[in-house]
């Protein structure tokens, strides 16, 4: 599930199909929109929510049935990165593997580039 920008594993895949399938919502959602944001003791934070529209820049990535947008203003903090998902004994989820990122905060919610 490879692209330039932001390359998703098969488990990261699984689960973000999973969610949409779950999802009960009025508007459906088309997509999963992925974003940067100034936030954080580090300095940034990702950003993962359901995508109703698509936005003329969005940088769009499709997988099989799974649309995934990116914000435009997040791509040149995400190029390399990796989404996994993963299931550990007490706890679970999304992990960005991004190989930009030159520190992050201590509770790892944060990072800078």
């Amino acid at each position: 599930m490879a692209n330039d920008i932001l390359t998703l594993t098969g488990s990261a895949v699984s689960q973000v199909q999973r969610i949409m399938q779950l999802r009960d919502e009025e508007k459906p959602a088309i997509g999963l929109r992925i974003g940067v944001k100034n936030a954080g003791c580090s300095g940034m934070t990702y950003s993962m929510d359901f995508a109703t529209e698509e936005d003329p820049n969005d940088e769009i990535i499709e997988l099989d049935d799974l649309k995934i947008l990116i914000d435009p203003a997040a791509i040149m903090f995400l190029i390399g990165t990796e989404l996994d998902y993963k299931e550990e004994k007490l706890s679970s989820g999304f992990v960005f593997n991004n190989p930009n990122v030159t520190s992050t905060c201590g509770c790892g919610e944060s990072f800078t580039v």
